[in-house]
């Protein structure tokens, strides 16, 4: 059985690009009539040079001290394009192309430490090569709404003095907070879905379950969050409010216990041509819109009725996506983490009735054959010829091993 890889890593993170005139450098007027304004979203050949007029800037007042962004200019084009074109080249592949489409509001899953003190929070990344916590109230790259969520949070910190964590000590109520934003909602027209997404807050709290002492200023605050960004409210900001428990002291951001405290139970996106359930403890792509254009472009790569193994599969987004488009034969999804088989299972109960695959979730660690300075062909050929053996997975001519990490 010939083997096919459709590269065990996906390339880096689509970044998107809305190219406006008042975002353009200020150039020279060129000596023809002026073209038309650039459309709001662009597919630049790695091979071709882009002309200076669409050279984009980040223009964020964090960037010298924050550790999450590396590119402040040319951002359209990152030099990591040119690295991909190279090594997609010495595979053989020379139609690699690179889609840009919002640099700006494009992030929609933001994971934060919470430091300071209750007067004065501060919500943001480590700045590099410390944990000293950089305050990001103005980021660029996060959704619009994840800023007004983080204000929203710094107001309730405050109001109620809950303390942040310091982790010299070990104290403190409040580690970090997980937002995401869904932009599902079929109420309104869809030009206006991402715009007004709504965010899931996770709490991450310093206690080891709900009934530790400080756990009365946990439901306050998360109170004080759904009644100022709830429905209720002249702008309906928040999805829901979670808990997640964790009182190490290591570096590891959740713990394994999770509560649900207000708003809606179920967090649904529509990626890929199909509704995909996370939970707050599943792993989601951060750019949504990003990772939509990423799975449909993947959808004309693989043939009608392929057999497909999704690695490091979360939730199995991109496995469930090809079953549902390609009419996939089998689709396997294999994942570590055991929280995210629940919301594997809600999305295979929204896929649409044609869909007539054998899809599995597996609890497996796949590390092992995720090493790119090791040969491990030898591996993907044992794992496979004994799944096929083990669970007698109809593998049509061709498999397809699919990479869920960026």
């Amino acid at each position: 059985m010939p083997l096919c890889f459709l590269s065990p890593r996906l390339p880096p993170p689509l970044v998107t690009c809305r190219v406006s005139q008042s975002s353009l450098r200020t150039l020279p007027p060129p000596p023809s009539p002026s073209p038309s304004p650039p459309s709001l979203s662009l597919s630049l050949s790695p091979n071709s040079t882009p002309p200076p007029s669409l050279t984009c800037e980040l223009h964020c007042p964090h960037f010298e001290l924050c550790s999450g962004c590396t590119h402040e200019f040319n951002l359209h084009r990152p030099a990591v394009v040119d690295e991909a074109t190279e090594f997609f080249k010495s595979l053989g592949l020379s139609n690699f192309t690179f889609d840009s489409c919002k640099l700006w509001g494009w992030r929609c899953r933001a994971k934060l430490a919470v430091r300071g003190s209750s007067e004065n929070p501060l919500i943001g990344l480590y700045q590099e090569g410390t944990h000293n916590v950089v305050d990001i109230p103005d980021c660029k790259a996060h959704h619009p709404n994840i800023n007004a969520a983080v204000e929203l949070l710094k107001k309730g910190i405050t109001a109620l003095r809950i303390e942040p964590y310091d982790e010299d000590e070990g104290t403190g109520d409040l580690r970090y907070v997980q937002m995401a934003v869904t932009t599902y909602s079929t109420s309104l027209p869809a030009a206006e879905r991402y715009r007004n997404g709504k965010v899931q807050v996770s709490l991450v709290w310093n206690s080891r379950n709900e009934t530790s002492p400080n756990s009365e200023k946990l439901q306050a605050l998360a109170n004080f969050i759904w009644r100022n960004g709830g429905p209720r409210n002249n702008v309906h900001l928040i999805h829901s409010v979670w808990a997640n428990f964790q009182t190490s002291s290591n570096n590891i951001i959740f713990g394994n216990r999770w509560r649900h405290l207000l708003g809606e139970r179920d967090f649904w996106e529509h990626v890929g041509g199909i509704d995909i359930s996370l939970a707050p403890s599943s792993f989601g792509q951060a750019n949504t819109r990003a990772f939509d254009t990423l799975l449909r472009k993947l959808q004309r790569y693989v043939p009608l009725g392929a057999s497909v193994a999704d690695l490091y599969a979360g939730a199995g987004v991109i496995g469930l996506s090809l079953a549902a488009t390609r009419k996939c034969r089998s689709v396997r999804c294999i994942e570590i983490n055991k929280e995210s088989k629940l919301s594997f299972e809600k999305t295979v109960d929204r896929l649409p009735n044609i869909v007539d695959s054998s899809i599995s979730w597996h609890h497996a660690d796949t590390s092992k054959v995720n090493n790119p300075g090791k040969a491990h062909d030898h591996i993907f050929y044992e794992l496979f010829y004994s799944w096929s053996h083990t669970y007698g997975a109809p593998y049509s001519s061709h498999l397809y091993l699919i990479g869920n990490r960026v």
